[in-house]
């Protein structure tokens, strides 16, 4: 029996282990390296072991740490999370060999599993269906192709090869990348990823749970989940949980994972593989089965049986995003910062199967956490909906997200929300290339130029409330007022829109005399002379209320709330209109140190992967130089014209900052 887990993992997943383990009455053990000493993980657990050092691979992917850290803290038992330790062969017979309970599939399933190429012989010797999978180039009988890692998880190296010019030097690119063998399977375009959740136990039993669907991807990683899926019908559903069963059974699989499938727009589907892990995505087969899955992982883990007989049915409907710290706009790079607020309204429940239809949270994060490159996953938390329709479920969503409060790093937040209103995701037709066909959902998520121009004017309102607040004697002023009555009280905003004016008007009774915002070319800021410059004032607003955090509006009749949050210069506006976020500019800035032409930077912070050139090397333009290494996800630095690599003053392992040098190149 399962007396102390440790969870090797950290974030949202430790937290949703730790709250099934209350739940039952098990003694959890938290790991936390040095940059989490205070995040929520650490706090919800009964013990917690310190992992020296700030880095992934030196700390929660450390096996020999990990193995340390519990004895130490007289763990019996260790659960991996969901990431790449739930599918390492070794991490799993180091537990069991230090005579622990290994929450998971067996080493030996794993160790067939590790090699996907021979997973899906085997699978395809049980009469599953599977793409032709070519492990040499020379034999690919046509294309597109796609090229995939035989080990590793996630879309980490996979790439499409179109005509066979290409084929040689992409696949070594691949094998370099991933540093590793590879295969090829013809690429199936237009298709669905479907995955069924299964739970086997040791007695042979093997219980499907409907079937997730999972297209809505960004680089081969999921960012919404839900089931069930709009394209599978009770036929479709049986035939797919049919093969998954046969899968698991070919592959002697125990334990928690979901078999994963291609679907086509005629209903024929192919296995692509077995993963392992207590998905990510589980809480939508929890919210519609009302099934604890975390549960029943712990009870096959101790030897138990499943309680159920069969398939459990399908309640309602439940989608799931992913909150990731992430900017979809600029290549998904991730964000790093500080995680002001995290507020999201309604919320119903965390880390369990809803009770009845609203909205689930489980978050790894909190106000004050801080997120960056010694994360290696740039999610933040995961938003539920459940309802009894799929329309229901995603109205409810949308509206839940696009209130929500996430301020301090940029998020993939507005991506989320467009993705659930927009027309072709509401009807079902999506697939793994919707956004690739939808490039309208990275829009920012406001209605007008006025939510930017009602924003500015909030938060100048706001700022002279603070200021008041501040300073007694002013705060027995009017809003505003001036002696003045040419006066205006202005500001200049970095927004959504490039630099702003904003400027205002009060009477001496604190009403709003007059308003504008303009657009400023930054080049032609005269800072010291703000409001000098005549300009056309927008219609009347009447300011209802201002204090420091909020300013209730009355825009032609039609009241409205904006709440302001201001960190330092930042002011983060969130109001119905959308969620805006203002940088005040300065009236007398620094100037700001120029890098040469030459220079190459850091886009963000993370570590340097591989480097693919030495100092004096001559490259051509595009050409890839080096990669880094953010969340989980591999990031290319190219040349961008050709030239001769002149100083190369990072290394493989490196840590670097954004902004910091990466290298610098002469032109040609």
């Amino acid at each position: 029996m399962i007396r102390r887990l440790l969870v090797a993992d950290r974030g949202e997943i430790a937290r949703r282990v730790f709250a099934t383990c209350r739940l039952v009455g098990i003694e959890t053990v938290a790991v936390y390296s040095d940059v989490d000493t205070d995040a929520p993980h650490v706090n919800e657990a009964d013990y917690a072991v310190h992992l020296e050092g700030s880095t992934p691979a030196t700390t929660y992917l450390e096996q020999h740490a990990l193995i340390a850290a519990a004895k130490r803290a007289g763990a019996n038992a260790v659960h991996p999370g969901n990431g790449s330790l739930a599918e390492d062969p070794e991490f799993a017979a180091a537990v069991t060999d230090a005579g622990m309970i290994w929450v998971g599939p067996p080493a030996a399933t794993l160790r067939t599993l590790h090699r996907k190429s021979e997973t899906k012989k085997l699978v395809a010797e049980a009469k599953v269906p599977v793409l032709p999978t070519f492990t040499d180039p020379a034999t690919v009988p046509g294309f597109p192709v796609l090229i995939k890692p035989d080990a590793g998880i996630g879309g980490t190296g996979m790439r499409v090869v179109r005509d066979a010019s290409t084929l040689a030097e992409a696949v070594a690119s691949t094998r370099r990348e991933v540093d590793g063998d590879v295969f090829c399977e013809p690429y199936v375009a237009n298709v669905r990823h479907i995955e069924v959740p299964i739970l086997a136990d040791a007695m042979g039993a093997v219980v499907p749970f409907g079937e997730r669907e999972c297209s809505v991807q960004r680089r081969y990683q999921k960012i919404v989940e839900e089931t069930p899926s709009p394209a599978v019908d009770a036929a479709l559903r049986e035939d797919l949980c049919r093969a998954a069963i046969v899968a698991v059974r070919a592959l002697g699989f125990v334990g928690a994972g979901a078999v994963e499938f291609l679907l086509d727009s005629d209903g024929d589907f192919w296995f692509l593989e077995l993963t392992p892990t207590l998905q990510t995505d589980h809480a939508v087969t929890e919210c519609t089965s009302g099934y604890d899955l975390v549960r029943l992982q712990l009870l096959i883990a101790e030897g138990g049986s499943l309680p159920m007989p069969g398939p459990p049915p399908i309640r309602g409907h439940a989608i799931e995003v992913r909150i990731c710290a992430e900017d979809p706009a600029y290549a998904w790079l991730p964000s790093a910062g500080t995680l002001h607020r995290f507020a999201v309204p309604d919320v119903a429940g965390s880390f369990r199967p809803l009770p009845q239809p609203g909205l689930r949270l489980d978050s790894g994060v909190a106000d004050g956490s801080v997120t960056g490159p010694h994360h290696h996953d740039p999610m933040l938390a995961k938003l539920v909906a459940w309802a009894p329709s799929r329309q229901e479920a995603a109205r409810m969503l949308a509206s839940a997200l696009a209130r929500a409060q996430l301020h301090g790093v940029v998020t993939n937040r507005d991506l989320l929300v467009r993705t659930l209103r927009h027309h072709s995701f509401r009807s079902g037709d999506i697939d793994t290339g919707f956004l690739d066909r939808h490039p309208e959902v990275f829009a920012p998520l406001l209605s007008s130029v006025d939510a930017v121009r009602l924003s500015c004017l909030a938060s100048a309102l706001a700022g002279a409330a603070d200021r008041r607040a501040s300073a007694p004697v002013l705060s027995t002023l009017p809003s505003g007022w001036r002696n003045v009555p040419s006066g205006s009280q202005t500001a200049v905003y970095d927004g959504p829109t490039g630099p702003v004016e904003v400027g205002y008007r009060m009477n001496r009774h604190g009403e709003l005399a007059g308003w504008w915002v303009r657009s400023v070319d930054p080049e032609e800021l005269d800072l010291a002379g703000l409001g000098q410059a005549p300009v056309d004032e927008h219609p009347p607003i009447v300011v209802v209320s201002a204090s420091r955090d909020r300013v209730v509006l009355n825009v032609q009749g039609i009241r409205l709330a904006v709440l302001v949050h201001r960190v330092g210069d930042v002011s983060y506006v969130d109001s119905p209109e959308g969620s805006v976020t203002l940088r005040e500019i300065p009236r007398f800035p620094l100037p700001a140190p120029e890098a040469a032409e030459s220079s190459l930077i850091a886009p963000l912070p993370g570590a340097v992967r591989r480097v693919l050139v030495v100092p004096g090397q001559r490259v051509r333009a595009g050409e890839l130089l080096l990669t880094l290494e953010a969340m989980k996800l591999e990031h290319p630095v190219h040349a961008p014209s050709a030239g001769v690599v002149a100083s190369l003053p990072v290394h493989p392992g490196a840590e670097v900052d954004t902004g910091e040098l990466l290298a610098v190149l002469d032109p040609e």
